[in-house]
Order: C-alpha cells, then structure tokens, then sequence
C-alpha cells in the first residue's frame, strides 16, 4: 500500500507501507477523504524531520476491522480522528485539568506508543480507536474532513470567546482564520472585521459573515481611533504577533492562533500600557469535535466554500509542492486515495 510522507526537505513522496491491521487497542480504517493541512506543508518546508504520524491528519472513513478490546467503534462506522481523550489518571488530570492532560497531548502529535507510521494519505489507516469519533450527523465526507481544523479554530474561539457587542478581528484568512471567523459568529461574535491581503479571500470572508473585510495596509487607520475589542491570531507569521497588540484596544484581547515559525519581535511596552490579555490556543480537546460536527451539520460552519479541488495520490507530491511555495492558490485541498 502506498502512503505520502514528507521524506526531507521539499521533498514529498508516495511511500510503499504495508497494510494496515487490527490489534489490541487498534481499529482500521479506510480513509475516504483526507485534507492538507498547512502544518503538512511546513513540513514540506522545513528542515527538521516531519512525524510521520501526522502527515495527513484532517481525514473520514469508515472503519473496516477492529482489534481486541476495542467496544467504542464497529465495522462500518463513519468516523473523524480526534485527539485522544485525558487518561483520567496522571497529575493534571487528578488536579482537575484535564485539557492538559500530557498522554492526550501525546497522541494528539503522533508522539505515543499507538501512533501509526503514516497518517491518512493512505487508502487505510490502523489508529489507536480511542482517538475515533463517530460521524454522527449528515454531512458529507467532503465536509467531515475538514472537521479537524474546524475543531481546532473552534477550541481557539472557546479559549477566548467574543463578548456582546464587540469588534472582533480575525487576522489572516486561510483556512484555520476563515474557520474562527465562523466559529466565533456561531459563539455570538455580531461584527467581525477580516484582515487579508488575498482579495479573493477577503471576498469569501464577507461570504462566510465577516462585517468588513480590508487589507493588511489599511488596519492601523481603521483601529487607529478605537481599537478592537478581541483580536485572533490566525496568520501564522511572526510579525503579526505584535501587530495583533497594536490593533486591540486598552483592556482588549488577543487569541494567537496561528502557529508562527521563528522567533517574533514584540514590544513590550505596548503590551504593557494597553494591558492586554493574551491566549494561545493549539489543537483541539476530544469532545469538542462532536461539537464541530454539529455545527456543520446546522449550518453554522460552512466547510463547502472553503474547499477548492479534490485530488489523488499520485497528484500528491506536486500540490504539496505547490501549495508550499504559493499558499494562495488554495484554501483546501481535499485528498481521496481511491482515485
């Protein structure tokens, strides 16, 4: 069986692996469809060696065996991979936090004993079955793959949630900004302000219920006289962390979303002065998908517009290749090994 791994730097390929099977703890599944994530493509990019576990984690499909031990989910079912759930058992959880919970956090990187060996640029998977979360409302398997970074902008806007009446802003449209844009009207944000230099991004910002939708050039004139009240972080780059701060308000909030790479230079004094609070946000907590689901299912969060082509494995390699080097040529890319 083939599966699409990062190799190297820039370098992607269709890797022979062998078929997955069922054992203790373990289900299989046959992946239907399984999205790029932007984290793929900075491992593309990067220099570091990219867990191979994670290559391709936005996935659906149904599962096809299951090993022993194994009650949560049966042959056939249509299922999403989710962070595992807290173990109940080690020091954060017993200190009432398990949205820390360190063997959760392990298996939501591909960093514990079950991880697999590839991710879901595979025709089938074997994953630890206490990560599957069943489908359990009518969406398509075009909108259930792009459940995992709903998730995660949903996680995000539940760390820092908008309050009545406020200017909201959502700082870079991609896919995980266009998600908390909706994540956050569907939390009762009722003006949000989309920052993007894309044109057709911000285009579809307004489509997905952004007030305004404006270019990077023109944010400081907008927020110079009353700054927003909630900013979220969703770019990814490490100058936006400071331009964040400037953007909010005295008293206001910002919510770093996006992963940045390297090191950001911020001013402290601003951040000072304006005493602002800050978040973070990573990943996603296990209950929270069945959450998203129904969120998509209601209409709330709208996964269609943001989803550009569907492609085949053997396409892989050379999206991945584009993607990286021009990530405004899509928004998401969806993947069905069948093809």
């Amino acid at each position: 069986m083939l599966a699409g791994l990062v190799t190297g730097q820039r370098r992607f390929e269709l890797v022979e692996v062998p078929e997955p099977e069922a054992g203790p703890s373990l289900a299989v599944v046959q992946v239907t469809k399984c999205g790029i994530c932007g984290t793929d493509l900075h491992g593309f990019l990067g220099s570091d060696p990219y867990n191979p576990a994670i290559c391709g984690h936005e996935w659906v499909g149904h599962v096809s065996a299951v090993g022993a031990g194994v009650t949560r989910v049966s042959e056939g079912d249509r299922v999403v991979l989710a962070a595992p759930p807290s173990c109940g058992q080690c020091a954060e959880c017993l200190a009432g936090r398990p949205a820390y919970c360190p063997i959760a956090f392990l298996g939501m990187v591909g960093r514990d004993p079950l991880a697999p060996k590839h991710g879901g640029f595979a025709k089938a998977i074997a994953v630890d079955a206490a990560r599957l979360v069943h489908v359990h409302a009518p969406i398509s398997d075009d909108q259930a793959a792009v459940v995992e970074p709903a998730v995660v902008a949903l996680h995000a806007v539940d760390r820092m949630l908008p309050r009545d009446g406020e200017t909201v802003v959502v700082q870079g449209c991609g896919p995980i900004g266009l998600l908390t844009l909706q994540c956050a009207i569907a939390r009762g944000a009722s003006h949000v302000v989309a920052i993007e230099p894309a044109a057709n991004r911000r285009e579809l910002a307004l489509q997905l219920g952004a007030a305004e939708a404006i270019h990077p050039s023109e944010a400081a004139e907008r927020f110079r006289r009353q700054g927003a009240d909630l900013v979220y972080e969703c770019a990814g780059v490490p100058a936006t962390i400071q331009q964040a701060v400037d953007l909010a308000r005295r008293g206001g909030r910002v919510d770093i979303v996006g992963l940045a790479s390297g090191a950001a230079t911020i001013s402290p004094s601003t951040w000072l002065i304006k005493e602002i609070t800050v978040t973070a946000a990573i990943g996603h907590l296990h209950h929270e998908v069945s959450d998203v689901i129904d969120l998509i299912a209601d209409g709330l969060v709208r996964t269609e517009p943001l989803h550009d082509r569907t492609v085949g494995l053997a396409e892989l390699p050379d999206v991945i290749a584009e993607m990286a080097d021009d990530p405004s040529s899509a928004i998401k890319v969806l993947v069905d090994p069948t093809l």
